[in-house]
């Protein structure tokens, strides 16, 4: 599996960023880093490329991309996210070297994780195992519809904001979910994971890659249960807010789970 430690070094080197401010180990370099390692799948396994694996990793590179480029330009243009960002509880200052580095190698592992049902395809390929192509492209179209949930959320978001900067977010997307961006990254990932049926993974890379998608599933329930504190913090006193939050599921459709405020253990 010498694949695998590329695929790590690859996202060690652009996770890094997050030693220069701390919130870039989740942010631009989560969405840069799976960029990177799509890239690099590419490369690795260049002589047994086919249709369906080279648009999984272009599906997810378009994802990173769109992603670290949607963060980028927030942070440039937005002052209300910079102020979030530069929240000194979340500064290089109140975390010790080895704090920031156990985040750093946990950020860089979730990662490869993450792109592992897809590095695991092509593995087989290689290998020469019975490998069938159905499940592939299932995956590619639920990555597909996964990217531009998020991305029809972002723009949602962006454009409420500008008629209105002080007030939550109801319309749209947003009227079905309180996090329809993090949604839309749990589809992204289940289509990742599903992508690797049929493509003979022996039980230990299901377990890497169940692992992966565990991590991102909790990284993504955490950050839902943070925007729902920081929400909660500034149009909690809102009527219309409070009845928003008590109708509107928090991250799944049609599923009654309105808060996740009092499970600390969401907390990372």
């Amino acid at each position: 599996m010498g694949y695998l430690l590329i695929l790590l070094a690859v996202s060690l080197a652009v996770s890094a960023i997050g030693w220069k401010y701390f919130i870039y180990f989740f942010s631009l370099g989560y969405g840069f880093g799976i960029a990177a390692l799509a890239v690099a799948l590419l490369v690795i396994f260049r002589d047994v490329l086919t249709v369906e694996t080279v648009l999984l990793c272009a599906a997810m590179f378009i994802f990173g991309c769109r992603l670290g480029g949607y963060l980028l330009y927030r942070q440039q243009k937005s002052k209300s996210y910079r102020k979030i960002l530069y929240d000194p509880s979340i500064s290089q200052k109140d975390h010790s070297v080895g704090a920031i580095f156990a985040i750093w190698i946990f950020c860089a592992l979730l990662y490869v994780g993450q792109v592992s049902p897809v590095a695991f395809r092509l593995a087989s390929m290689r290998d020469g195992s019975p490998v069938t192509t159905t499940w592939a492209w299932i995956g590619l179209a639920i990555i597909v519809c996964g990217t531009l949930l998020e991305a029809g959320a972002d723009i949602q978001k962006s454009a409420a904001k500008k008629v209105n900067s002080r007030r939550f977010v109801d319309k749209g997307l947003y009227s079905v979910v309180r996090c329809p961006n993090y949604l839309g990254e749990l589809v992204i990932w289940t289509g990742s994971l599903l992508s690797a049926i049929g493509a003979g993974l022996s039980p230990g890379q299901w377990i890497i890659a169940a692992i992966g998608y565990a991590g991102i599933v909790y990284v993504m329930f955490s950050g839902a249960r943070r925007l729902e504190l920081r929400q909660t913090e500034t149009y909690g006193s809102d009527p219309e807010f409070q009845s928003y939050v008590k109708k509107t599921p928090l991250l799944l459709p049609f599923i009654p789970i309105y808060s996740l405020a009092k499970y600390k253990w969401l907390q990372a």
